[in-house]
């Protein structure tokens, strides 16, 4: 472990750490690759304060970078926040095209290291490093996932887990998932439209005017149908809805799609700094079983409609169409293909959990369906679960003050 920098800024004090482990935990002695976390303290709290260690979601994107003390201003007037560069991402030895190097077969070997359970053992060596006995995890989404993978397999270095939208099925294939994914997506489509009629027919005339003509994007990949359709993954957010009627309503100029608007779609669907994302989101759902392009498979014929949108779903052409990922394609294909996936979670021994878990479960979450996460909260021993709809996917992010709260309250009050 080494310390690379110590700085302050409004209301934090910061560290950052490097800690160097191994690719394939497996393998001690092996290839090794660098993880990245850094430290935040309130500077006007003093003392040795316990540790939480944060989770984000994903799979594939670094923590946030801090401005100030945001959604942890609650939880810095008792402890020591770690935020986690996971495995890949940010500045931990991370994965881009430039990186994307050796053969498909060398290049989905490597990919296959980083999944949740070497997460997990990343964790477990850094905890170590610092010198701590337990801490506390905070996992948004996909970083909830992370925190049942952590109890399943190490739950001896846990003192309490609070968990945002991200209590994941046990059980759950990538089938399972998708098909309720589409299902949640469809009725957040609809309800945008309902909202904002025009931009219904705003949404046609995009997808029959991208179909008929060749528009590039900045870079130079095609703007297509599908690509476009992308854009409905923001409906998954609190203000995801108005964010994407002002898109649309700013979209024309004349005739032809505005320089703005192909530029906003080509940053919010090129997976630059994140291909872990996709190349990874369908095998985070597999346990033994090979998901052969899920989402693919699995899509209802209305999702060809002109006007429909699409949310968090990965597709094969996207790693023809989309810059950044075409150098994992051939990858992305074997790994699709594969059925040796080792299992994620120990349902044996999460029902057996005694660690306090404290879980916000979103009632109408696009991206982790809520009826599975509530099947999932009554096999997991001492897990109290709070279900809402007051807020979207992104609740912590904006309601933090009241979010943040109530979860330590949960893990420490008697139900």
């Amino acid at each position: 472990m080494k310390v690379t920098a110590k700085v302050t800024m409004p209301g934090l004090t910061v560290a950052d750490h490097v800690f160097t482990v191994p690719l394939d935990h497996a393998d001690p002695g092996g290839r090794t690759i660098e993880v990245f976390a850094r430290e935040v303290r309130d500077p006007a709290v003093r003392g040795d304060l316990p540790w939480a260690l944060y989770l984000e979601g994903g799979p594939g994107h670094p923590s946030p970078r801090l401005t100030g003390p945001g959604r942890w201003r609650h939880l810095l007037k008792t402890h020591r926040v770690l935020l986690l560069d996971q495995r890949g991402t940010g500045r931990s030895t991370p994965i881009t095209a430039a990186t994307a190097t050796g053969s498909d077969a060398e290049l989905a070997a490597y990919l296959r290291h980083f999944r949740a359970d070497a997460i997990v053992a990343d964790c477990e060596l850094i905890r170590k490093a610092l010198g701590v006995r337990t801490w506390e995890t905070w996992g948004q989404s996909y970083g909830g996932f992370v925190t049942l993978t952590y109890l399943s397999q190490a739950p001896e270095g846990l003192r309490a887990c609070h968990i945002t939208g991200g209590l994941p099925g046990l059980d759950a294939t990538a089938d399972d998932v998708y098909t309720r994914t589409y299902d949640r997506v469809r009725a957040k489509v609809r309800r945008h439209y309902r909202r904002y009629p025009g931009d219904e027919a705003t949404a046609t005339r995009i997808a029959e005017h991208l179909a008929a003509e060749e528009v590039p994007l900045p870079d130079g990949d095609r703007l297509t149908v599908e690509r476009f359709r992308m854009l409905g993954q923001k409906l998954g957010t609190g203000d995801g809805s108005e964010r994407l009627h002002w898109q649309l309503e700013e979209a024309w100029h004349g005739d032809h799609l505005t320089d703005a608007f192909r530029y906003a779609v080509m940053a919010e669907t090129g997976f630059v700094d994140t291909p872990v994302y996709a190349v990874l989101h369908e095998p985070t759902y597999a346990q033994g079983t090979a998901t052969h392009w899920a989402a693919q498979r699995v899509r209802p014929a209305d999702f060809d409609t002109p006007s429909m949108l699409t949310g968090e779903m990965i597709y094969p052409w996207m790693f023809d169409d989309i810059r950044a990922l075409r150098p994992f394609k051939g990858a992305a294909e074997l790994l699709a293909a594969a059925a040796d996936w080792p299992p994620l979670y120990d349902p044996d021994r999460l029902a057996a959990n005694e660690v306090p878990v404290a879980a916000v479960v979103y009632h109408d979450d696009m991206y982790v369906d809520a009826a599975l996460s509530l099947e999932t909260a009554g096999r997991v021993g001492n897990l109290r679960a709070w279900v809402t709809n007051e807020w979207e996917h992104d609740g912590v992010r904006v309601a933090a003050d009241r979010i943040v709260p109530r979860l330590m309250r949960m893990v420490t009050d008697p139900p």
